[in-house]
């Protein structure tokens, strides 16, 4: 199918609607719709939550009987199966639309191309692809976890521009201004779940937790409804941000009683070795679950399995350099956000990761700078590994 200028617009128009979702539609993707017939929006919508209607049925409550005839345009392959809600290619199909553009189809095997048989099965037209690269980007996590088996990881790092994280004391707060530590929370905020090690929680005693009252400074909405923006429009129309769950790596259950990440204020999950034992009354309090180890750590690929079984999307890292690197050289980091800071640490400070010593700079570790933004007086780096 051929798409002109209107099908663009409209379909931009749907994945600005879906990005409001970012923060509340946890483990399910964000979705928008638009229906419209030729330039004229009549009906619109976006998916704000698990368990309540998705994209197309607001979209079709607000075109009501002018959705005869129309175009839909879906940012996700509608639903073919009954789940919380009833699928969305009937509804499409009782509301008597003529054609409907698709931007990426669903990996979901409950889904999975059903959605659009169902639809040209009843006549109506049906176009894919419009703005795929992009509406696959807005859910890089639910793709992530249906077609790999795993979690989305973008690990977050802070460094000095010596490349340094702490003193060599192990001194760390704050590297970053004000700016960047609200901008994480947004970060945090849209992740399924927030994962440390024990050597953190020992070193830093972090909370882990989404602190949107603190010291947000929100981005301007720009073309789209940006990071900042969507997370306000969540708390501004009464939809609480889902909260992500905090895992942390414990091999032997050795956090300390006084720990935060104890603090019962959010789900926890505690991921462990077989021979461990709580010693603590406190760590009795909290889901554990053992995973298999390899060389003396917690089996990583196991640990993203696990998750991704427990509909984890984006995984959000925040931890010593032995753990980021171990991801990192294990090829399981698929993003970093980088934090960089106009100071020096000096050689003597403590590195930003861990890594294997190369022997060649052929093997030296590239990345792709995705994006990069000044954040406060720092600057943000977003970068992807590229192949060896």
């Amino acid at each position: 199918m051929t798409f002109n200028a209107t099908d663009h617009l409209h379909m931009a128009h749907a994945l600005r609607l879906a990005e409001r979702g970012l923060y509340t539609t946890q483990p399910n993707p964000r979705v928008g719709c638009v229906i419209a017939h030729g330039d004229e929006v009549v009906g619109s919508g976006w998916h704000q939550r698990a368990g309540e209607p998705h994209a197309e049925v607001f979209a079709l409550r607000e075109a009501g009987e002018r959705a005869q005839g129309a175009t839909a345009y879906v940012t996700l392959e509608p639903c073919a199966h009954h789940g919380r809600t009833p699928p969305c290619a009937d509804a499409l199909v009782a509301a008597g639309v003529a054609r409907v553009v698709i931007a990426a189809e669903d990996p979901f095997p409950q889904v999975a191309g059903r959605g659009i048989e169902k639809l040209r099965a009843a006549g109506i037209v049906v176009g894919t692809g419009l703005l795929r690269d992009e509406a696959r980007e807005l859910n890089v996590g639910f793709f992530s976890r249906i077609e790999r088996g795993r979690p989305f990881v973008r690990l977050k790092l802070a460094m000095s521009l010596d490349g340094r994280t702490a003193l060599a004391n192990g001194e760390s707060k704050w590297i970053t201004g004000e700016a960047a530590r609200a901008d994480v929370q947004r970060w945090r905020a849209r992740s399924s779940a927030i994962l440390t090690g024990s050597g953190t929680v020992l070193a830093d005693n972090p909370r882990l937790t989404v602190r949107p009252g603190e010291g947000f400074s929100l981005s301007p909405p720009g073309r789209g409804w940006g990071e900042g923006a969507a997370l306000a429009e969540s708390y501004r129309a009464g939809r609480r941000v889902v909260a992500p769950l905090r895992v942390v790596l414990d091999r032997r259950l050795r956090t300390p009683a006084g720990s935060h990440v104890l603090d019962g204020s959010t789900p926890t999950l505690f991921l462990h070795g077989a021979g461990a034992a709580a010693t603590d009354e406190r760590l009795n309090r909290v889901e554990h679950a053992v995973v298999a180890e390899r060389d003396g750590a917690l089996d990583l690929a196991a640990v993203l399995a696990l998750l991704a079984a427990r509909d984890v999307n984006e995984l959000h890292v925040e931890a010593g350099a032995r753990l980021g690197g171990a991801l990192l050289a294990g090829g399981l980091v698929d993003e970093l956000l980088l934090y960089v800071a106009p100071v020096l640490l000096g050689d003597r400070a403590r590195p930003l990761l861990e890594l294997p010593p190369l022997a060649s700079m052929a093997e030296r570790w590239r990345l792709a700078v995705v994006e990069q933004r000044q954040v406060g007086a720092d600057w943000r780096l977003r970068l992807r590994p590229l192949p060896a």
